[in-house]
């Protein structure tokens, strides 16, 4: 999952435990939220549009997928007009804190690494805030942590 750390870092998510991630305004990332997370899968947290964009730490999901409050508050820079109580559009999961990584896992050491094979977060164009993750990218992704590049 990405954010950028001047709207929600991991220390944001360590200081407050538990976040709702709403905000989520794209069917694929969505869809990722609502078909592939369970509660306890763990979630690599990303600092995006930052200094050094990378893998920061690691959270996990506490709730199955449940409608975005946000979409129904006019006020809200996530309201959804065409979303209705009935027929939400919008889901969010609660992301829970685990812990900060060591160091960041930047972005350029993940480029280019035949061992994450077809990677969605490095794949040319994608924006998408959330992301699934294979077990050996994960694997690879959390040994870089303490030794760097390989």
């Amino acid at each position: 999952m990405k954010s950028e750390p001047e709207e929600f870092s991991i220390d944001d998510l360590e200081r407050v435990g538990v976040e709702p991630w709403s905000g989520v305004r794209n069917y694929q990332a969505r869809n990722f939220m609502r078909d592939g997370m369970r509660i306890g899968d763990g979630i690599l947290f990303y600092h995006s549009n930052c200094a050094e964009p990378g893998v920061a730490g690691l959270a996990e999901v506490r709730s199955e997928a449940y409608p975005d409050p946000t979409q129904f508050e006019r006020r809200s820079d996530y309201y959804d007009p065409a979303s209705t109580r009935e027929s939400p559009r919008w889901l969010l999961v609660d992301v829970g804190f685990r812990r900060k990584l060591e160091r960041v896992v930047t972005l350029t050491e993940l480029k280019d690494r035949d061992e994450l094979g077809d990677f969605a977060l490095t794949r040319r164009g994608n924006r998408l805030s959330v992301l699934p993750v294979t077990r050996a990218q994960w694997d690879f992704i959390l040994s870089l942590e303490k030794k760097g590049t390989p």
